[in-house]
């Protein structure tokens, strides 16, 4: 390789991404051009750096992985992302790759090969953790049509934040987020914050936080 494959690392822990920056040091197909320790932070580094590859941590407070992925596919849309995550259940995979990921390894897999996961997607193939497949997406729930805006109005509701919150968050009006909540609570058939909450934790839409790393 003439080149190595430059790679973003973020992680809400610096000691995960020190651990993770090592592991790739060691081979010389890859550099790590930046690191970030929130969805935010990833946002603007990826614009900035322009990385091939960017590893992700699902769980981060304030802007999760998916949520992420979104914000930055819509900059960058050439970057290939990997989701690192906790959660094996088919939802949470479903979801990434809805959101436009190309890998999703399990954090606890320690026989998952995050060098070869990057290169994997690199060549503009997907890859998951072993054990994991791409759920299928044939058939198509509620949730699937909503527009992916509405999917980013959701996860920012059922984490608990107002509608002036959202706004700042995703740089739109408050009226905007109050017209996107309606549309999405009337797809859903969802007339309750309550429900929405168990239906996003249904749908793999919360994460819980990740203890401190000791």
């Amino acid at each position: 390789m003439d080149q190595p494959i430059t790679v973003l690392l973020v992680d809400d822990h610096s000691l995960v991404r020190k651990g993770f920056r090592r592991m790739l040091e060691d081979d010389p197909d890859l550099q790590v051009v930046g690191e970030a320790s929130g969805g935010p932070e990833a946002v603007n580094l990826a614009t900035d750096l322009r990385p091939q590859v960017i590893v992700m941590d699902l769980a981060m407070p304030e802007m999760d992985g998916i949520q992420a992925t979104t914000e930055i596919l819509k900059k960058t849309p050439g970057v290939a992302i990997i989701i690192l995550s906790m959660y094996s259940e088919d939802a949470y995979v479903r979801n990434a790759f809805s959101a436009g990921v190309r890998g999703y390894l399990l954090k606890n897999a320690l026989e998952v090969d995050l060098p070869y996961a990057i290169k994997e997607v690199a060549a503009g193939r997907q890859f998951v953790a072993p054990g994991l497949q791409i759920p299928s997406s044939n058939t198509e729930s509620d949730f699937d049509k909503l527009t992916q805006r509405e999917k980013q109005v959701l996860q920012h509701i059922v984490q608990g934040r107002s509608n002036r919150e959202i706004a700042g968050l995703l740089g739109l009006s408050v009226n905007t987020v109050s017209v996107h909540r309606a549309n999405l609570m009337q797809a859903l058939g969802i007339h309750r914050t309550a429900d929405l909450v168990v239906y996003a934790i249904r749908k793999g839409l919360v994460t819980l936080p990740e203890p401190p790393v000791q």
